[in-house]
């Protein structure tokens, strides 16, 4: 059933999954020129009327980070002093989510500033899947549905996998969504200790938890440059596993990261398209994509009718 009343637009982050959000709620693509002038400034055009419409921006943090944040930031605008009656901004990748707090002196928490900055230009809720830490929500003044991926990441691992399995946190920050995969697998549960000297720069340590003559995945909410991923698998199979996976819902794969993983004795990266890819990506052939849209288009459709969307927590099939 076609869902009307309601008005979905993207930026250039991630127009696969914009239109595959589309295609599922069966409704077109709304029409904006987004863009930017000769001196790179952003350049917003709604090109149809939206006043007292329900209004999504479907605009992920994908590279150019500081360009995709700069053009949700102008099209909330343009949708609020067009009359929009609500404004919800869909960020499957929450950006800028990694400095959270003040670890040490003379740093910013940037998780707060993309927060403020999206709140004070008009925003009336927000939409994103699997934040980096789950208390960002309250650096938010308006409602904030922050999904997760299990609905479609564990299905997917029972369909793959058999039951010797171990699922791997890669730190301790991660234990809690690793323990909840485990409960609902039925598998094992171990944890890698790493320390971090400097952003994308980690060693891993030691292996907590029984890994040997099983099936180890690696569970994380990103891979960027994927040197902790590489020598987590490395460890791993030091320990006995006898083969390695990983699922993660942000595939950033930035810098050396496809190198990395290519070279590496991981078997293979599952993730989904909350961000885009490069077609080297995909040709990889390390890499299995799980489109996140239909978990999308259900919290879109829920939000509009004003459903509870509670029900997005459990396991799809």
């Amino acid at each position: 059933m076609a869902v009307y009343g309601m008005k979905v637009f993207a930026g250039n982050s991630n127009p696969e999954l914009s239109n595959r959000i589309c295609e599922i709620l069966e409704i077109p693509l709304g029409k904006a020129l987004v863009g930017s002038f000769s001196d790179g400034e952003t350049r917003v055009e709604i090109g149809e009327n939206v006043r007292g419409a329900d209004v999504f921006v479907i605009q992920s943090g994908a590279t150019p980070v500081n360009d995709h944040l700069m053009e949700l930031l102008v099209m909330i605008d343009a949708f609020k002093r067009a009359s929009a009656r609500r404004i919800t901004a869909v960020m499957p990748y929450y950006c800028y989510a990694r400095q959270d707090r003040k670890n040490k002196p003379r740093v910013p928490i940037t998780a707060r500033l993309v927060a403020d900055l999206i709140t004070r230009v008009g925003a009336n809720r927000i939409v994103t899947m699997d934040l980096h830490a789950g208390q960002i929500q309250g650096f938010f003044d308006v409602p904030v549905d922050n999904l997760y991926a299990s609905p479609i990441l564990l299905p997917f691992i029972k369909e793959h996998f058999d039951r010797d399995l171990v699922i791997v946190s890669p730190d301790a920050g991660g234990v809690p969504r690793a323990r909840a995969y485990a409960k609902l697998l039925k598998s094992g549960l171990a944890m890698i200790d790493k320390r971090r000297s400097d952003p994308n720069k980690a060693e891993a340590l030691n292996i907590i938890g029984q890994v040997e003559g099983k099936t180890a995945i690696i569970l994380d909410d990103m891979v960027d440059t994927a040197g902790t991923l590489v020598e987590a698998t490395r460890v791993l199979l030091d320990k006995g596993a006898k083969a390695v996976y990983c699922c993660v819902t942000h595939a950033i794969l930035s810098g050396p990261a496809l190198e990395r993983i290519t070279n590496s004795p991981l078997e293979s990266l599952i993730v989904t398209d909350t961000l885009p890819f490069r077609k080297e990506v995909m040709d990889s052939g390390k890499i299995t994509c799980i489109t996140a849209a239909k978990l999308f288009a259900a919290a879109v459709r829920s939000i509009h009718n004003e459903d509870s969307i509670s029900t997005l927590f459990e396991i799809l099939h």
